[in-house]
């Protein structure tokens, strides 16, 4: 009898592969032999899933998606009604969840490489232009109702301009997120996690509850 394959598990395993090969030579190179190879399937296989090089790059782009916005639903879930928490607790939370943005481990290095390098691909190949610009807008409207609920919870200063704090913000997540991948000695995990702390407790409200 034919061995019988887990499509969602070799889906997995192929994700996998792609994003160390990204990390290691950059998505350009993700070619499909190079992704076969190190996961050790016949290119034939792979070939199932993906029938060109393009197709192999939309798809590392949306599997990071997908891994990113399960996280921040599992955090969101967890966190539940905000005004449940003391004001300090909310920033703190809020941070926490912002932090799934940055490169402070293997698995959110791997998916902001692959992030920075799709978008690279994206600035000259107009078949990428749509899903980047899917993701820019996805990463500003994450941090405005971030920052909208803080502010309905009364944990932000006031009187804040909440278009503004939410340019400055994203603007802040995409700085250390290609300085930590580009330049990982000089602004490390730890480092990344300072400024973003620093940055909440600026916005936050002087008084406690």
């Amino acid at each position: 009898m034919p061995k019988q394959v887990d499509p969602e598990a070799r889906r997995r395993h192929v994700v996998d592969a792609l994003f160390r090969v990204v990390v290691r030579d950059g998505l350009q190179r993700a070619s499909l032999r190079a992704v076969a190879d190190e996961a050790e399937l016949n290119i034939g296989s792979l070939r199932h899933y993906f029938a060109s090089q393009q197709e192999l790059m939309r798809f590392a782009m949306q599997s990071m998606l997908d891994r990113l916005g399960a996280r921040l639903l599992e955090r969101v879930t967890r966190i539940g009604d905000l005004t449940a928490h003391a004001r300090p607790e909310r920033i703190r939370l809020a941070t926490e969840l912002l932090a799934e943005l940055l490169p402070l481990d293997e698995l959110r290095r791997a998916e902001v490489t692959v992030f920075l390098d799709f978008n690279t691909a994206a600035r000259t190949d107009a078949a990428f232009a749509d899903l980047s610009r899917e993701t820019a807008e996805g990463a500003r409207r994450l941090v405005s109702r971030v920052l909208t609920r803080l502010d309905a919870s009364g944990a932000l200063r006031p009187g804040l301009d909440l278009d503004t704090e939410t340019e400055r913000l994203t603007a802040l997540l995409d700085g250390l997120g290609l300085n930590a991948v580009l330049h990982p000695a000089l602004l490390t995990p730890q480092a990344c996690l300072d400024a973003l702390r620093a940055h909440m407790a600026d916005l936050s409200a002087a008084d406690e509850e």
